[in-house]
Order: C-alpha cells, then structure tokens, then sequence
C-alpha cells in the first residue's frame, strides 16, 4: 500500500464523484492502461483502486484511529 497523498487524493475524488461505482471506474481504468501497454498508468491506476478499497473499508476490530 502506498503512502502517496496524491493517490488518496484521487481516490477521495473518484469517490465523491463516482460513489459506489468508483471501484469499477478505477478498475476500468486499469484495464485501459493494460491495454494500451501502459506500464506506469497500470501501477499508478492500480494503487489509486487499492486506496479506494483502503478508505471504503471500516475499522479493524482493536485498530487505533490517528
């Protein structure tokens, strides 16, 4: 999991703009960039989706809030 600002700020934005179908918009985008033999965009598309599922998720049973 990347520590990237700029990755949670673009998966904040897909959700406040996409909602419940930004996990599909950011795979979607994935998909593009595998097709277009993007390598960067794939790795860059792929942490965005990961962080997407990281905010989406509650809280672990025991986890301290920062």
């Amino acid at each position: 999991m990347t520590s990237d600002p700029n990755i949670f700020r673009a998966a904040k934005f897909l959700l406040d703009q996409h909602g419940e179908k930004a996990t599909a918009t950011a795979a979607r985008r994935v998909a593009d960039c595998v097709a277009n033999e993007d390598a960067e965009g794939v790795a860059t598309w792929n942490a965005i989706l990961a962080a997407i599922v990281e905010l989406r998720r509650g809280r672990r049973e025991g986890e301290k809030v920062n």
